[in-house]
């Protein structure tokens, strides 16, 4: 008989290849979404599998899965700066609320359940690489506070079911990943500077462009969840590519890659912007023998690829909404 797993947010970016993934390992798959930023274009495909159903539903009120649930992912959140500034309380209610009734159900099952947390714990970080022994430089009441506390209280509220309850729980600290399925319009750096270079405007880069990013192709991030969740280790681990670059040195890679010839704009730093962003990786390594194996070059090319694909109607739906929030101070 199939396992069977309940994936929250299994309409964004993340959630809906992590269905992809599991399905084809042979699981049955519960995919749960109330859609305020998941996008059921993501998951169409996977209608009428057999082993997949889709769940309407918003994880901040009370959830009730029939039958038994032998993991829970939980990946119900806005992941970007225009959707957790355009939305606050819906965020800090999903990291929240929405954990603690994700980490129920694991308990009323009897399930394994992997929470995904994020970089953005570490906050503008005064140690460099970032590894999870480091508790982070985070402002609880700046701009981005709603999305970091949320997420240092889903680590928080996890631990204390795993120690109180003996639950099976996992920690995944993702950094930046990108790949097919992301929207053009999400507001971070990959999405931003594509919808940019194919609406044929110049690249915008906030403050000198100095700080820096590690991107994490999607094939590689769906790879070390999968092997966090299968794994016996409770305590976060870092998830993601700590191959280091600027974003000005990015932003003149995307400008090569599509092959068009717009200049670079600066604007100024949003506040509470980290500077540095880079994994240590040694946890995962050691505990998981995962590393990523696709170089930024690959990935970014099958990237644009699909973000070419994509028809004039959606892109024109990105203009101009890219950077709209994130001059806010």
């Amino acid at each position: 008989m199939a396992k069977r797993i309940l994936i929250t947010g299994a309409a964004g970016f993340l959630g809906s290849h992590l269905c992809d993934r599991f399905i084809k390992e042979g699981y049955y798959v519960i995919g749960m979404d109330n859609l305020i930023t998941g996008n059921l274009k993501n998951i169409e495909h996977l209608f009428g599998k057999e082993n997949f159903e889709f769940s309407h539903h918003d994880v901040t009120k009370f959830i009730h899965v029939p039958g038994t649930l032998d993991y829970i992912l939980h990946f119900a959140s806005p992941a970007s700066p225009i959707d957790y500034l355009k939305i606050p309380i819906q965020t800090l209610k999903v990291g929240s609320v929405g954990t603690w009734h994700c980490l129920g159900l694991a308990l009323e099952k009897n399930a394994r359940i992997l929470i995904a947390s994020t970089s953005e714990i570490y906050g503008d970080p005064l140690v460099h690489p970032q590894n999870e022994e480091y508790y982070g430089n985070v402002s609880s009441i700046g701009p981005r506070g709603v999305y970091d506390e949320a997420k240092r209280f889903m680590e928080s509220i996890t631990m204390a079911y795993h120690r109180f309850h003996g639950l099976q729980t996992r920690i995944a600290r993702i950094f930046n990943t990108y790949g097919p399925r992301m929207r053009l319009n999400d507001g971070r750096v990959i999405p931003a500077f594509i919808g940019q270079a194919l609406r044929g405007e110049d690249l915008t880069v906030f403050g000198d462009g100095l700080q820096t990013r590690s991107f994490c192709f999607v094939d590689d991030q769906i790879e070390g969840i999968y092997r966090l969740l299968l794994s016996d280790y409770p305590e976060p681990v870092n998830i993601g590519n700590p191959e280091e670059i600027t974003i000005k040195d990015f932003a003149e890679e995307i400008i090569k890659l599509t092959g068009t010839h717009q200049k670079i704009v600066y604007r100024d730093l949003p506040k509470d912007d980290p500077l540095q962003r880079q994994p240590d990786i040694s946890r995962a390594r050691e505990i998981l023998n995962w590393e990523p194996k696709v170089s930024r070059s690959q990935g970014m090319k099958i990237t644009y690829d699909y973000f070419k694909s994509l028809s004039k109607e959606e892109l024109k739906k990105s203009e101009h909404k890219d950077f709209s929030l994130h001059n806010k101070k």
